[in-house]
């Protein structure tokens, strides 16, 4: 099948990018988005989002007209659905599937014989036959022979988004044989990885295992951070001998996990079947209490947080992204002003970026100024480089805690600084 049009319903972080690419390749694509600053942005030749090349992309994109904007749909020959999924609630999150209804129920009215409708939102298995093909049908066409319909899950990491998107494999998974193919047809057109057909179901569960596989190696990776600390030996250097064995490959421990998909999608599958997934749920509970060990942790290496003041570095929820959902830093920010601790951040890709309770420094010098301790939170290459000797000039305590494990302890120490390492026990080393 040839694809002239699409319209593409949620312009965030895969949304847009994805838009952006098939608009490039020429095909002709409806950007919607519901809330009026994205377009006004979108519009004025600059971006709400922060990725490596996007804004070009974005830019050309529209120049070349091949990309539109609106709050609202219109016909096309195909619609991919990009909006958030967001966990709600407690013990245990369960998916939020509004945005996806919502969108729909938009694509509703301008569904026509022979269209093919993508979700590429993350969502718990069995959303796009139980939950998409059911308020599709309203229109009186039936999925898989009236209209074609299938499951492509997002599979990129910020930071390389544009790259991924195109030579990454892609899994596509229909509601029949005719709408894999029909999805096949239409990724084709920029996607230089290999295309997987597989049933809507099936491609679903792909997309939830990868994410939760990691969550369950960075789980038993921060249990043996736990373990180090109790047994007064350096994790990090047990990890670098482990790993040489040939068939271990133990991933880094941290203040937690974070971003959008790791952190939320092994909750989906534990909605699924919660009494199928106890390693998952044990897994996700190990790294969802990580923030809050890791702030204990801070607190006994200075002795006590209260009243202190503490510089904390980086709240993204990861290296080198500006992208702080789900960010276990986050956690860690809040636990310390729930301690009583006078915090003041500094997350140099999102500069505004705040945390409730805590002070909001204008650069990394005014982060540290005063502070009685400088905490790392998040390894961007900017804050893995902080000469500690910068640190102490304006620092007036010499407490230092690394939580990535990545500054050169011998550098921290001859500055006259008390480093401490998540994982590493008070003798390890």
């Amino acid at each position: 099948m040839k694809f002239e049009s699409l319209c593409v319903l949620g312009l965030g972080y895969i949304g847009l990018p994805t838009a952006c690419t098939f608009a490039t390749h020429g095909v002709k694509v409806l950007g919607v988005d519901v809330n009026p600053r994205v377009l006004e942005v979108l519009r004025q030749g600059d971006i709400h989002i922060q990725e490596p090349g996007l804004r070009a992309l974005a830019q050309s994109a529209l120049e070349s007209r091949n990309l539109t904007l609106a709050e609202q749909p219109s016909p096309a020959d195909a619609f991919l659905i990009a909006v958030p999924t967001p966990a709600v609630g407690e013990s245990p999150p369960r998916a939020d599937l509004r945005a996806v209804v919502a969108a729909a129920e938009m694509i509703l009215p301008h569904l026509r014989r022979g269209n093919l409708v993508v979700l590429e939102s993350t969502s718990p298995p069995r959303t796009t036959v139980d939950v998409v093909a059911p308020i599709l049908e309203r229109s009186g066409l039936r999925a898989g022979a009236d209209f074609l319909l299938a499951y492509s899950p997002e599979r990129v990491l910020p930071g390389q988004i544009l790259r991924e998107l195109v030579e990454n494999a892609r899994v596509i998974g229909g509601v029949n044989p005719a709408s894999s193919e029909a999805g096949r047809d239409l990724y084709s057109v920029f996607v230089k990885g290999d295309i997987v057909l597989s049933d809507a179901t099936t491609a679903e569960m792909v997309k939830l295992m990868e994410n939760t596989f990691r969550d369950v190696n960075i789980g038993i990776a921060n249990e043996f951070a736990r373990l180090a600390e109790h047994l007064e030996v350096d994790v990090w250097k047990a990890i670098e001998i482990a790993n040489l064995h040939p068939r271990v490959g133990i991933l880094r421990p941290g203040p937690g996990v974070g971003g959008h998909c790791i952190s939320l999608d092994p909750w989906f599958l534990a909605e699924a079947a919660p009494g199928e997934t106890p390693l998952i749920r044990a897994a996700r509970q190990v790294n969802a209490s990580q923030p809050a060990y890791t702030a204990q942790f801070i607190a006994s290496r200075m002795g006590g947080v209260r009243g202190r003041t503490v510089a904390a570095l980086g709240l993204a929820y990861k290296a080198d992204v500006d992208d702080l959902r789900e960010s276990p830093a986050v956690g860690v920010v809040s636990a310390l002003v729930q301690a009583g601790a006078l915090v003041r951040t500094w997350e140099p890709l999102a500069p505004g970026a705040h945390v409730e309770g805590a002070e909001t420094a204008a650069g990394l010098e005014e982060a540290l100024r005063g502070a009685q301790a400088v905490v790392l939170l998040v390894d961007h290459r900017e804050l893995r480089e902080l000469d500690p000797a910068r640190a102490a000039a304006v620092m007036t305590g010499r407490v230092a805690v690394d939580t990535r494990g990545v500054w050169p302890r011998a550098d921290w120490e001859a500055a006259g600084y008390q480093l401490s390492v998540l994982g590493v026990g008070q003798t390890g080393g």
